[in-house]
């Protein structure tokens, strides 16, 4: 099927208003669509009754990556005009692949003032992005804003609101979001209620939010994302299999981590799922064979997106897109902030 695809064929048309601005509080308070692939069946719930949706010995893998506060505002020396600069991820001890604005008058051996240190702008890259030279990372933490997706433009009182409850290590520019809906206690009643909880990390960037712009999916340049898989996750994991209990992810993030790892595996022989740390640039499209995933915990993604692809790999492009007509028609709240569907 792959070969027969188009970008064209994950389209669809969104009312603007649906597209969620601000979070629902409580967290778990969001609505939650249930696809049952082998009924083929949509179902309503909210997401705090996902304990019901599951079973005892379900195995869920969330990502604890932690979104960077990389939005660094401040003034360019010399005039003083504003600039902003998005950190991307590091290229080296010093050195930062950034995103700047104003972008055309950011040039190599521009001087940055943020807070009370400087960044200079050391090369411009052929895809209009920056390496600057950032001395103090306190900066980061000291003045740095946490980046919203392009679509938000609420501003958001609660910097926290934009991470996981379980969020550990710092470097995404953008949020796990399908995990955002998840609480301490809810976790708490999974936990006691046989659910298993197991944790990957893998770093967003925001080419994460990049529809595909050519024709044939096939040709796009698949974005490429550091991931880690620590060796009690993979116990955790291959015990599941061995026992026939269900695997579920919790985001496209760790799905991503665990068909990168199947596949690195099945590459170099290994038995079993072993640990494993890198970059993630597997591209899932419409006939991906999964190795590892039973289930997938998801919001609703952009049209022509890659994650739109990926879900659409795991059950029909058809079922997705009636599910997603569905959601529309229901005013369901649609992007990072918005509700989620449970696909088995």
């Amino acid at each position: 099927m792959t070969n027969n695809i188009f970008t064209s064929d994950f389209e669809y048309v969104l009312p603007e208003h649906l597209i969620a601005q601000t979070p629902i509080e409580p967290r778990d308070h969001s609505r939650l669509m249930h696809l049952d692939r082998s009924l083929h069946t949509l179902t309503h719930h909210n997401f705090y009754d996902i304990g019901s949706l599951l079973r005892e010995g379900d195995l869920l893998i969330v990502n604890n990556s932690r979104v960077l506060p990389a939005r660094l505002i401040g003034t360019r020396a010399g005039t003083g005009g504003t600039v902003e600069v998005l950190l991307l991820h590091r290229e080296g001890a010093t050195r930062w692949r950034s995103l700047v604005k104003p972008g055309r008058r950011l040039r190599e051996g521009s001087i940055l003032n943020i807070g009370d240190s400087q960044i200079e702008i050391l090369e411009t890259c052929e895809d209009g992005t920056r390496i600057i030279n950032l001395e103090d990372e306190s900066l980061i933490y000291k003045s740095g804003l946490v980046p919203l997706p392009p679509y938000i433009k609420e501003s958001l009182n609660d910097q926290e609101r934009y991470q996981t409850v379980y969020s550990k290590k710092q470097g995404s520019a953008a949020a796990p979001t399908a995990g955002l809906h998840f609480t301490d206690s809810l976790l708490a009643s999974l936990k006691q209620n046989g659910i298993r909880i197991a944790e990957v990390t893998l770093h967003i960037g925001l080419d994460t939010f990049r529809p595909v712009s050519v024709n044939s999916p096939k040709d796009h340049d698949i974005h490429s994302e550091y991931f880690e898989l620590d060796e009690s996750t993979c116990n955790e994991i291959n015990e599941a299999r061995q026992q026939g209990r269900r695997i579920i992810c919790v985001g496209t993030t760790s799905v991503r981590v665990l068909e990168q790892a199947y596949a690195l595996c099945e590459s170099d022989g290994s038995t079993g799922l072993t640990p494993r740390s890198g970059w993630a640039n597997l591209f899932i499209l419409p006939g991906h064979k999964f190795g590892l995933v039973d289930g997938i915990i998801t919001n609703f993604h952009l049209p022509k997106s890659t994650l739109l692809m990926l879900i659409s790999a795991f059950a029909e492009r058809d079922f997705i897109l009636e599910a997603y007509h569905k959601a529309i028609s229901l005013n369901y709240r649609f992007y990072s902030f918005g509700d989620a569907m449970l696909i088995t």
